[in-house]
């Protein structure tokens, strides 16, 4: 009777169990065991992994609300855990190359990215080109390079009225 109610416990209970053994220990002694060797491939794998980890615990801080309301979050952590760590599957060299890798490679995807600073205090958005969009939505594209040709004008005028000749007596 005792033994069957502490294999129920442990069933019930394996996430609480397995997952720091999983997600922590073993991670930390492949990170130090990968430090002390020459291999990239190692690094790469557990670099990888600690980001992995970070975001998932980022995730789970930002929607710890929500996830209470699945019971199953605790077990899929665990496997997905299971997955990014076991040596035998690879998993965060498989997200790395497959997710990191190309969006760090190619610059063109990164600006999918593009947050538009801030201009001023009062926060409004410094971005050219939706400013662009919206200003030929509603004047058409003719009154936008009309103001092009207008704003163009007005810099070559700047640039001329910034240059000072020195005669012998005279600035011009």
């Amino acid at each position: 009777m005792g033994s069957g109610n502490l294999l129920t416990v442990v069933a019930k209970n394996i996430d609480v169990l397995a997952g720091p053994l999983v997600a922590l220990v073993y991670p930390l002694y492949a990170s130090i065991k990968a430090i002390e060797t020459r291999s990239p491939a190692d690094d790469q794998q557990w670099l990888t992994y600690w980001v992995l980890y970070s975001l998932i615990t980022l995730f789970e801080l930002t929607f710890a609300k929500v996830l209470e309301w699945f019971p199953i979050w605790p077990y899929v952590r665990l496997i997905a855990t299971c997955w990014l760590v076991l040596p035998q599957f690879k998993g965060a060299k498989y997200v790395y190359e497959h997710f990191v890798r190309p969006i760090y490679r190619n610059p063109q995807a990164t600006s999918i990215w593009y947050i538009p600073r801030r201009k001023n205090i009062f926060r409004q958005p410094d971005d050219i080109l939706t400013a662009a969009e919206k200003y030929i939505e509603e004047n058409g594209t003719e009154a936008f390079e009309r103001l092009i040709s207008k704003a163009d004008r007005e810099a070559r005028v700047r640039r001329s009225n910034n240059y000072m000749i020195f005669d012998d007596d005279y600035i011009y």
